[in-house]
């Protein structure tokens, strides 16, 4: 069997002395970086876990912090600094959660489309404008009502009709398309390795409901193509 040798043992203090030399952050940059860490997080986080991962002294981290939370207490800030379990996080201030309330409960719902709906999406992104036949040659089945589905959540258009025979409508993707995925533009859709790793994990969280939905896609009539 084949040997191998073995590692020497570091200490912690050897840890600390072999890292590289921490850089020094203006106060102003401190305050940015350390207001983006207290706004991405959704854990309170501690001076110790801050000081660590941006490697500034632990007191300037907290007079920075300290800083900050002055500036966002000013009443033209909506948000706060608060601490809160021994660390600091960000919050609404209470004198708007009402109105912070009342415009979360005019949201629509998460967005959710079925697997099938997430296919057609798909196929009508990458070969805009197409019509319901060539979505239905890609995909292998019917998806008539998963057009209908598409259309009423506004996540496509009709684009006009192909100068075939029977002019079938043509779909293209919307404006609410861009923003529901969070896109700039179409140069910004993700390539066709990424939409698989999307497709695998759509159809993992729609497992159970898969029997429900075997053999058909949506139980709805086409728009008409005449």
């Amino acid at each position: 069997m084949e040997e191998f040798e073995s590692q020497p043992v570091i200490s912690m203090d050897e840890l600390l002395e072999a890292a590289p030399e921490p850089v020094s952050l203006e106060a102003s940059q401190l305050r940015a970086v350390l207001e983006a860490l207290v706004y991405v997080t959704e854990e309170p986080l501690t001076i110790a876990q801050m000081a660590a991962v941006l490697q500034q002294p632990a007191d300037q981290v907290r007079a920075a912090l300290e800083e900050l939370t002055a500036e966002f207490e000013k009443p033209e800030h909506g948000l706060a600094i608060r601490e809160v379990a021994g660390g600091y996080r960000m919050a609404t201030k209470p004198e708007h959660h009402e109105a912070v309330r009342n415009f979360v409960r005019s949201l629509k719902s998460p967005l959710k489309l079925s697997l099938p709906a997430l296919e057609t999406l798909a196929v009508i992104a990458y070969k805009q404008p197409v019509t319901s036949p060539e979505i239905m040659e890609i995909r292998g089945v019917q998806g008539a009502g998963v057009l209908k589905t598409l259309l009423d959540r506004k996540l496509i258009a009709t684009a006009g009709r192909k100068d075939v025979i029977g002019k079938p409508i043509l779909y293209k993707t919307t404006k609410d398309f861009l923003v529901q995925f969070g896109l700039k533009d179409l140069g910004e859709l993700p390539s066709l390795k990424e939409f698989e790793e999307i497709r695998r994990l759509a159809f993992a969280d729609s497992e159970p409901d898969a029997s429900a939905s075997a053999t058909s896609d949506e139980p709805a009539a086409p728009p008409t193509e005449s």
